[in-house]
């Protein structure tokens, strides 16, 4: 069955970095869109990052530039760089599978990972 296991989450400083992954197994790694979302206490959860099996990202304009997301085909392996963390930063961080509808930062997703918690002050 599919499974999506994050990792890398952590508390950190503001302005400092963490590299969260994402292990896929169970379906075909390199022909799914993948993504990133982040759910803060209260509030709704949001795409941060994309990137389609041809590489092609998107970013929300909130980490444009500090964020990078990347995917290593080979291993199965999801990564999101972050740098210049902030505060506003702070959120469960999940790992999204198989866009199925809509657009890659806010469309639905068939698999998804239990989340790994980041904590910037």
């Amino acid at each position: 069955h599919v499974q999506l296991v994050e990792s890398g989450g952590g508390s950190v400083q503001v302005g400092g970095s963490l590299r969260l992954s994402c292990v896929g197994s169970g379906f075909t790694f390199s022909t799914y869109c993948m993504a990133w979302f982040r759910q803060a206490p209260g509030k709704e959860r949001e795409g941060v990052a994309s990137i389609n099996h041809d590489g092609t990202s998107n970013y929300d304009s909130s980490v444009k530039g500090r964020f990078t997301i990347s995917r290593d085909n080979a291993k199965n392996i999801l990564y999101l760089e972050m740098n210049s963390l902030k505060s506003e930063d702070t959120a469960m961080y999940y790992c999204a599978a198989e866009l199925v509808f809509g657009h890659p930062l806010r469309g639905t997703y068939n698999y998804w990972g239990q989340g790994t918690q980041v904590t910037v002050s």
